[in-house]
């Protein structure tokens, strides 16, 4: 996992909860943090660190990893504004994933390997989008899509009727967004 990842999960514990609790998860886990955004670094250490800010939170995996990914989107649109400016709305936004947005991380973040999205647009009302990653980090997925909702002055109806977790091929989640 590249260390842009784990410099947003610094930034938004750090913002939310100060500087000694990312000190203290990193100490949990056994992680020393000097991460480089442009650097890679073992998937399990992402899986380490938020286990122990679930032990320590007393909240479930899958909540803490949406939480992160609520929190990441406003700190990545403040890096990234390019990404995100000439989009009216989220939907707008999230088709450009596959098309636009990950062909640039993999340029800003060599060797980094972002999940891949397929989209069913065929419902004006919802958009079905599928996630497909070895890495299986499906809540930070629905968290970044409701964090683009709120960058976006939108709220996102989110379910997921299938996950990889539970033996699905892919994760779908079904989404709606309202003003």
């Amino acid at each position: 996992m590249k260390g842009i990842v784990f410099n947003l999960l610094e930034e938004a514990v750090s913002t939310e909860f100060g500087d000694a609790t990312w000190d203290r998860l990193l100490d949990d886990a056994g992680l020393d943090g000097a991460y480089t955004s442009l650097g890679s670094y073992d998937d399990a250490e992402i899986v380490r660190l938020v286990g122990v800010a679930s032990k320590a939170l007393g909240i479930p995996e899958p909540d803490v990893l949406r939480w992160f990914g609520r929190r990441a989107m406003p700190l990545l649109a403040k890096r990234y504004p390019t990404f995100f400016s000439g989009h009216p709305d989220t939907r707008s936004f999230l088709l450009t994933l596959n098309s636009i947005i990950h062909p640039e991380v993999r340029k800003l973040y060599p060797g980094a390997a972002p999940p891949v999205f397929d989209f069913d647009t065929g419902d004006s009302e919802r958009l079905v989008i599928g996630y497909n990653s070895a890495r299986r980090l499906c809540a930070l997925a629905e968290g970044f899509m409701a964090g683009a909702a709120e960058h976006f002055g939108q709220q996102a109806e989110i379910s997921q009727p299938e996950c990889m977790h539970h033996g699905a091929a892919k994760c779908s989640f079904h989404v709606r967004f309202r003003a």
